[in-house]
């Protein structure tokens, strides 16, 4: 393949994923501004106009930041590649003469780095602008720095960790794509595992739940579902965001069911039971298992094909890099260039993925329904849209496309299903 004809693929992908994403986001806009004023009728008791129009500007302000991030990242993403951005630090590190493995880790350091704060605007925006317009932001700038330091000198190590060792075996082994596969696989195991307890805690602090009916709900639905509980905990969200939610974490003796503290604020025992009694319904139809297998099958594959274009003078030049400039040490670039134009090619698996996180919702919803109150996960679902101000109507194709959880109305449809069957 000549290295202009990779360069003309990359610009027609490039272009596609660009332009569908925005009809997308311009579908979601007029959709949800043409719905604005009228409440479904299936809401219409529980959720006010006032509510909902609040609902329907939270997600068009979403949307329009998102178009500009949208844009944003593709211009960051042509920047480093076709108008030479990658391949000016190159030049640069050459000068340097530093050993071969130190010089790919310093390429890949320097440009998280400069991707790390080129995204730091879009977060403060969200936070103090957007978040705090419509009242959920609860964080304050020295948290918000204290965060954004944090996470750069966890990534910065952990994620240095992880790309010298596939660094190294890209450069010792015949099959160093089979064997940067398996390691990173163990990584990312290692991490899973000791996030809750070494990781997570550096961000917020997650007491056990206290005595009382909540606990007493949560352990009686764990008995009867016949599910291990290894430790209930309450994280303290609201130091940062007024929105609710619940989740499991880690695997093995550091597995733990976390409730947002606001959620536990926003909810009734018996409607924290059911939501508890949905989360369950994920771990028993094994949602988590066949998404960790999903994501070792296309680590599979990311390496694979790593492996092939690794070798290919054509993927280098035709990405911008000279390849006169990676003669000394290609690894890098290769990891680099194939981790930033991925996204671009797998973008069309982007539906299949939202289809099956929404199946595994029904199914994880028909679980509750039929280990507790369906009528009782129905309010806190009603209860939590208004609280995080989720849409309520949503474009169909926008929500076939994004959605990882059914769309208000059907999720409701479908559990008041669950309820008169």
């Amino acid at each position: 393949m000549q290295a202009s004809f990779f360069t003309l693929i990359f610009v027609i992908f490039l272009i596609v994923q660009f332009a569908i994403k925005t009809w997308l986001n311009v579908r979601q806009s007029r959709y949800v501004h043409a719905h604005a004023d009228t409440v479904p009728a299936t809401f219409r008791e529980q959720i006010s106009l006032q509510a909902h129009r609040k609902s329907a500007a939270y997600t068009l302000q979403n949307l329009r930041l998102s178009q500009f991030e949208l844009l944003y990242e593709n211009v960051i993403l042509l920047v480093f590649t076709l108008m030479g951005g990658i391949d000016l630090i190159t030049r640069g590190l050459n000068r340097l003469m530093l050993p071969g493995l130190l010089q790919g880790l310093c390429l890949i350091l320097i440009l998280f780095t400069l991707s790390y704060l080129l995204q730091i605007p879009f977060g403060w925006y969200k936070t103090f602008k957007l978040e705090e317009k419509f009242g959920f932001n609860r964080s304050t700038p020295a948290l918000f720095i204290k965060d954004l330091l944090l996470q750069y000198l966890l990534s910065l190590l952990l994620g240095g960790l992880l790309v010298l060792g596939v660094l190294y075996l890209m450069q010792s082994t015949q099959l160093w794509w089979l064997w940067a596969w398996l390691f990173s696989l163990l990584f990312f195991s290692l991490m899973m595992y000791i996030s809750p307890t070494l990781l997570m805690p550096l961000f917020n602090k997650f007491s056990p739940i206290q005595d009382g009916e909540v606990k007493s709900r949560i352990q009686a639905l764990a008995q009867r579902c016949q599910f291990a509980l290894n430790g209930i905990f309450v994280m303290d969200s609201s130091k940062r965001s007024a929105h609710g939610n619940a989740f499991f974490t880690g695997f093995g003796k550091n597995r733990r069911i976390v409730f947002f503290d606001t959620l536990l604020e926003t909810l009734q025992p018996a409607e924290i039971e059911s939501v508890m009694a949905h989360e369950l319904g994920h771990f028993k139809h094994k949602h988590v298992l066949k998404r960790m297998l999903l994501m070792v099958l296309a680590a599979f594959l990311f390496f694979a094909v790593l492996g092939f274009v690794a070798k290919q003078t054509w993927f280098y030049a035709g990405l911008g890099v000279s390849p006169e400039q990676i003669a000394f040490y290609p690894y890098a670039h290769a990891l680099i260039l194939f981790a930033l134009v991925v996204p671009i090619f797998t973008f069309w698996f982007t539906p299949l993925s939202s289809w099956m996180s929404r199946k595994d919702e029904f199914q994880a919803d028909a679980f509750a329904a039929q280990h507790s109150d369906a009528q009782q996960l129905v309010a806190a679902l009603l209860k939590l849209y208004e609280k995080n101000s989720g849409t309520l109507t949503s474009d169909p194709i926008y929500t076939a496309y994004y959605y990882s959880h059914p769309p208000a109305p059907e999720r409701i449809a479908h559990l008041q299903a669950q309820m008169s069957a």
